[in-house]
């Protein structure tokens, strides 16, 4: 099958090994986003004959790695693997599903370790305003059956139906490569993490391009392991970074705004909670520069490279949020084949 698997990781080495063993009959691309635990060695020590390994010197972020390994691709579909992600059935009804007419994007069944599927994370609908100002003050977690929430995530869905989705998670993603090359790759403006599977989805689905859902493949994710690695004041910064860029990014100027006041009012809430929780005045700084990126949202319709319309912000950028952009601290790289 002229597919290739595609694991981006970052000090990924306690689970690393399970993902790329389960993918054996598969040729698989490793981009290593420089790091630390030894990752790139124990892929190294592995010597598996279907793994080759690309080793970055720094976080290139997930959008950057998946672009990085599906530009040498040679393969005509590519599987975006998170490095928790074990497969536990074959990868054949991914391929004869991109190979139907119209269909650009695939994927199956992700089950969690108790083997019950992540409803909620697995599959989504496209963010609206309301979902993401939801998700942002926090109503979803505190009412998680409202109707947004419930529409948002697929409630009761039947998980065993196969068919049209719009937005799966990008720990199990199926693409075509012209799809990719297309739409010009992931944006990895989102970075280091969030909201590039989201964005990408979109674009695909904007252009024509169907997606689906394939619940006789399946997965097993344990979810958030990368993540888990950034420190918590980075983790919760990039988090927002993400959500605002794309909704600056695919919602209209009023949307946008919502948006932003939402982030900007729950990230009060947050730092007094947090506060109290940690016994510790590390939050209000936190939230504070969560507090002035909502503001900046709602007030600004700055973006790079064209005018605060709907359309070049889908093909020209986001909301300016320099100051809370990730550095790339160079572009080098080694490929590996093991």
């Amino acid at each position: 099958m002229n597919l290739r698997v595609v694991v981006v990781t970052y000090n990924s080495a306690a689970v690393i090994e399970r993902c790329l063993r389960s993918c054996a009959g598969w040729p698989v691309t490793v981009v290593d986003n420089g790091s630390t635990d030894g990752t790139s060695a124990l892929v190294k020590n592995l010597a598996l004959p279907h793994v080759a390994l690309i080793e970055n010197t720094a976080n290139r972020g997930f959008a950057g790695g998946v672009n990085q390994a599906a530009a040498l691709a040679q393969e005509e579909f590519l599987l975006s693997l998170n490095p928790d992600v074990e497969l536990v059935s074959g990868l054949p009804p991914i391929c004869d599903a991109l190979k139907t007419a119209g269909c650009g994007i695939a994927t199956g069944r992700l089950l969690g370790e108790d083997g019950r599927d992540q409803a909620g994370f697995a599959i989504r609908r496209f963010p609206t305003p309301a979902s993401l100002a939801f998700e942002a003050l926090g109503w979803n977690r505190i009412f998680p059956g409202n109707p947004v929430n419930r529409r948002y995530r697929y409630a009761g869905k039947d998980w065993d139906r196969p068919g049209e989705v719009e937005q799966p998670a990008g720990a199990f993603l199926a693409f075509r490569r012209a799809l990719w090359a297309g739409l010009g790759g992931f944006d990895e403006r989102f970075h280091p993490v969030w909201f590039e599977d989201v964005d990408f989805c979109k674009r695909a689905s904007e252009s024509g391009a169907r997606i689906y859902y394939l619940p006789m493949v399946t997965a097993r994710h344990t979810g958030g392991h990368s993540v888990q690695r950034m420190a918590w004041e980075c983790r919760e910064v990039a988090w927002y970074v993400s959500l605002l860029k794309y909704a600056s990014k695919h919602f209209r100027p009023r949307g946008r705004r919502a948006v932003g006041a939402a982030v900007a009012v729950g990230s009060v809430f947050r730092a007094l909670f947090f506060t109290a929780r940690r016994r510790s005045v590390r939050p209000v700084a936190v939230y504070a520069e969560v507090f002035r990126l909502g503001v900046r949202c709602v007030f600004s319709d700055v973006v790079k490279g064209g005018l605060g319309s709907r359309e070049s912000l889908q093909n020209n950028g986001a909301v300016e949020l320099e100051q809370i952009e990730h550095q790339r601290i160079g572009n080098r790289s080694h490929l590996h084949v093991l």
